[in-house]
């Protein structure tokens, strides 16, 4: 069972969010600030923190940064009143996960609660699964049901990159950004060629593809 905390002021708020969790399988850790979520972060084991912004204190940007110098990478979904891109964006700087804007739809918290947790359980153990392959980043290597591809570095960042996150887009330049040295001289089509280089290796696979996006990038899809 995943354990949740819920950081929040708002006492009915607070009872409301844990309500939903509970009834949703999961358990529940109640802070009602972000100096109490801190002190029981050192008592309890938690997968995942939504937290308010506005909180007595340390509120939840402070809270979320301190997690973050720490090197602490739990999942953090911030709840909160304020809609302005400005603090979106300062919520993303400091570290956050996931934003949503009061009132929350419970159905949409739950959904992305659950895709936070699926994307922090493939960092933790460092493997993905798509049908019968498997992409092992602690080994370079994707096992096929035909054999098992050590890959070169460069061609296994990016399609463990692409398969991490099916279905979503990445352009040419999030993708160099990410896997190449940004000092490095490497541009756009050095993507391409690792792609074709991908695309020729696993040509059989049936399990995955990368596919072209015109005019924007490239995305792993599952088939």
């Amino acid at each position: 069972m995943f354990s949740i905390m819920i950081a929040e002021d708002d006492a009915n708020t607070r009872k409301l969010t844990a309500d939903v969790l509970e009834e949703n399988g999961y358990s529940v850790v109640l802070a009602r600030d972000g100096q109490e979520a801190l002190e029981l972060l050192d008592e309890k084991h938690v997968d995942l923190i939504i937290a308010d912004i506005m909180m007595p204190r340390l509120d939840g940007y402070e809270l979320t940064r301190q997690l973050r110098s720490s090197g602490n990478s739990i999942p953090i979904i911030m709840v909160t009143a304020k809609e302005a891109i400005a603090d979106k964006k300062k919520g993303f700087i400091d570290g956050t996960d996931d934003y949503m804007v009061k009132p929350v739809d419970e159905e949409e918290l739950l959904l992305r609660i659950a895709a936070l947790l699926r994307r922090a359980k493939i960092a933790n153990e460092h493997k993905i699964t798509v049908g019968s392959t498997e992409f092992d980043y602690d080994s370079l290597t994707v096992s096929e049901p035909s054999g098992r591809n050590v890959l070169p570095l460069k061609e296994f960042m990016l399609i463990y990159k692409l398969m991490s996150y099916p279905g979503k887009i990445f352009t040419r330049r999030q993708l160099i950004d990410e896997i190449w040295d940004l000092t490095s001289e490497s541009d756009e089509r050095t993507v391409d060629v690792h792609v074709n280089r991908l695309r020729e290796r696993f040509k059989d696979n049936t399990d995955f593809e990368i596919i072209t996006v015109r005019g924007l990038g490239y995305k792993g899809v599952k088939k």
